[in-house]
């Protein structure tokens, strides 16, 4: 049986060669409003379906926001479901954006639930949450390098109540956040060109405060509608620019419900991007 190419490899050329963007699939009720659609079933597919159309063969990364899916209970999984696989038969690749934490069986059964090649929802890789101690994490590690998947851990997230535990500091002076990120650096080592165990870590932080150089991407959401631009990243990732994967929701899917609208909204920030890492 061969061998899956890791999500790190993956990533690295979809960067490459469409853009170092992810676009966020947040089907908020307000979204919706605004596009003319209603907040039920049927406005959530067609929303769903208008975002993966229009982008799913041209950015790097697609990154559906599970819970707004889910408030609609089995039917809204369905339209998830379906765009995830419409999504990765068009070249994306899907971060689904789930940041599950827990232990044990529990956390395998998260793992099966995004990261097996038999799941309705298998995605390229998934977000989840670390607090309850790196090793919690240790199923869906496995799982992921399994099947050539990838996960991203939070770190440093975008939201201010995030410092409270985040940046409080452990025995040896190190903070907890970069606790997790030197683990995020041992699971990555030796990989080339690029880990498969990802980091997030806000845009809009100023100035992360941590050793980013994990050798693995870094999610940094923020872009956007909360109010970092891609002209900040130089300052928050310094010398690991360069593996940062930029999310912006609803700085794309505002110019909706038009395709066309979407789409150049999607090209000019990835433009943004590679300037504002060029210039770095």
């Amino acid at each position: 049986m061969t061998e899956p190419e890791p999500f790190g490899a993956r990533l690295r050329r979809s960067m490459d060669t469409r853009g170092p963007l992810c676009v966020g699939i947040d089907p908020h009720a307000s979204l919706l409003t605004d596009w003319g659609l209603n907040d039920d079933v049927s406005g959530l597919e067609r929303f769903t379906r208008t975002v993966v159309e229009a982008l799913a063969d041209r950015v790097a990364v697609l990154k559906p926001q599970s819970a707004f899916f889910e408030r609609f209970g089995s039917r809204g999984i369905a339209v998830l479901e379906q765009a995830v696989a419409e999504a990765r038969a068009a070249g994306a690749l899907v971060l689904m954006d789930a940041k599950r934490g827990d232990i044990g069986s529990t956390m395998g059964a998260y793992a099966a639930t995004y990261l097996h090649p038999d799941s309705p929802l298998f995605s390229d890789a998934v977000t989840v949450s670390p607090y309850l101690g790196f090793g919690s994490l240790r199923p869906a590690l496995d799982a992921a390098e399994a099947a050539g998947c990838g996960v991203f851990v939070l770190a440093l997230t975008s939201n201010p109540e995030g410092a409270e535990v985040q940046r409080a500091t452990v025995a040896d002076g190190r903070s907890l956040a970069q606790v997790m990120l030197d683990h995020m650096a041992a699971e990555n080592a030796g990989a080339s060109p690029l880990g498969s165990v990802g980091a997030v870590v806000g845009a809009t932080l100023g100035e992360a405060g941590a050793d980013l150089a994990i050798n693995g991407p870094l999610l940094a959401p923020g872009i956007g509608a909360q109010g970092a631009t891609p002209a900040d990243l130089p300052g928050v990732f310094g010398a690991a620019v360069g593996n940062v994967v930029p999310s912006v929701s609803r700085g794309v899917l505002r110019h909706g419900p038009d395709a066309a609208g979407l789409r150049d909204a999607a090209a000019r920030l990835a433009d943004e991007v590679r300037a504002a890492v060029r210039g770095s």
